[in-house]
């Protein structure tokens, strides 16, 4: 789909049917039709970075400029806008539409949780741990914004006002990154240090799941429409699958090596996941 060294990175549906996705390296978002070819925006800023992309309020797509610190908006018709939160070097990554009508970023360099409204208006909130690294984010059943703290071993609450809650994991060392609202009511994400899934109800009890492979690294979470969670194990080449009951199922990529990062439930109903090596795959279970 795009070079080997282009990265792509985070994808997800748009609300024209679409998949929008990042290439992290070349400094692009692109946009595919399953069918037909890609169709690559190239953003005006060097050393971008792209990384997390998700629908916007608005009807457009919004992303993360991780290198660049800055939030992206591009339309349906591939028209860029940029804005730089107040913080320089902040490193913005995580992204996630709230139920405020906002959109509310982490800042990964610097331990505070963004929120910026269509218009471009930022707020920053200031987390209570230091270095705890803030990564992805996701909209909670709450109207709370849920995020993991890779290096905090933990995972934090914001509330539309700018309260915070932060729940510390069981397992030492877990580093979780990737975070998503599930079916039932909790909130899901994955343990890249442990290698294992985690559930945390809205009232902080957590559940964690092993996954099979010691060495799998999971990456990033989202749910599909029959109720189960699909997660990408980037450091063994994997898709895999949890439903609510714990039960895992994986799926080998046919290319080797090829470094599967975002993952999201694509416009025909089947999974959809960025290989950094250069494509989208596909995946059915």
């Amino acid at each position: 789909m795009v070079g080997p060294d282009a990265g792509p990175y985070g994808v997800v549906t748009g609300p024209d049917g679409a998949l929008w996705f990042t290439v992290v390296h070349a400094g692009q978002v692109g946009r595919f039709v399953p069918g037909s070819g890609a169709e690559l925006h190239q953003l005006p800023s060097a050393g971008s970075g792209p990384t997390v992309i998700t629908p916007g309020p608005d009807g457009a797509l919004w992303f993360t400029e991780y290198q660049g610190h800055r939030i992206g908006r591009i339309s349906t018709a591939g028209e860029v806008t940029e804005f730089a939160p107040p913080t320089p070097d902040s490193g913005p990554y995580g992204l996630a539409a709230g139920a405020d009508g906002a959109l509310w970023f982490t800042e990964i360099n610097a331990d505070r949780i963004g929120r910026i409204t269509p218009e471009g208006a930022i707020t920053e909130f200031p987390l209570p741990v230091k270095g705890g690294f803030p990564s992805m984010i996701t909209a909670g059943p709450d109207d709370g914004l849920w995020f993991t703290l890779n290096q905090a071993n933990s995972v934090g609450r914001i509330d539309l006002g700018g309260d915070i809650t932060v729940h510390p994991l069981p397992t030492p060392n877990a580093a979780p990154v990737g975070i998503t609202a599930g079916p039932d009511g909790a909130l899901w994400f994955v343990e890249i240090g442990a290698a294992q899934i985690g559930r945390i109800a809205v009232d902080g009890h957590i559940d964690e799941f092993p996954l099979p492979d010691k060495a799998s690294r999971p990456h990033a979470i989202v749910a599909d429409d029959t109720g189960a969670l699909w997660f990408t194990e980037w450091g063994a080449n994997r898709v895999g699958r949890i439903t609510q009951a714990g039960k895992i199922d994986e799926f080998d990529l046919p290319t080797p090596s090829s470094e599967p990062h975002g993952i999201t439930l694509g416009p025909d109903n089947a999974i959809w996941t960025a290989l950094e090596t250069g494509f989208l795959a596909r995946v059915s279970g």
